[in-house]
């Protein structure tokens, strides 16, 4: 598929908002930290130190951008990387990340 010729304006904007919310320090190490598969809200909000609402709010965000998807387990919901694209997505980026830091000597 050829990015530019193939998606609407309707397309370009949602993926707009999708990496507007991508942008955010605190949703990526939510993802970043998902990758290692399905985690509790309360397991996210302890081992990033964050609060249990800021974590509900953020997934709820990521879900509606389908970058994430929860299932329910009893009284639990937990949550995973909506599919391979997103993982690969992200740790692809790492990846570039660190190619470009190891080119520059940083």
């Amino acid at each position: 598929m050829t990015a530019e010729n193939s998606l609407s304006i309707q397309e370009v904007g949602i993926l707009a908002e999708t990496f507007r919310l991508l942008g955010d320090p605190t949703r990526l190490r939510i993802l970043f930290y998902c990758l290692g598969g399905p985690k509790a809200v309360g397991d996210i909000a302890e081992s990033l130190g964050l609060s249990q609402t800021l974590v509900s709010h953020y997934l709820r965000l990521l879900r509606a951008a389908r970058l994430v998807k929860g299932e329910r387990q009893s009284k639990h919901v937990f949550y995973q990387l909506a599919d391979s694209h997103v993982s690969d997505m992200l740790t692809d980026m790492a990846t570039h990340l660190r190619e470009e830091e190891h080119e520059h000597g940083e």
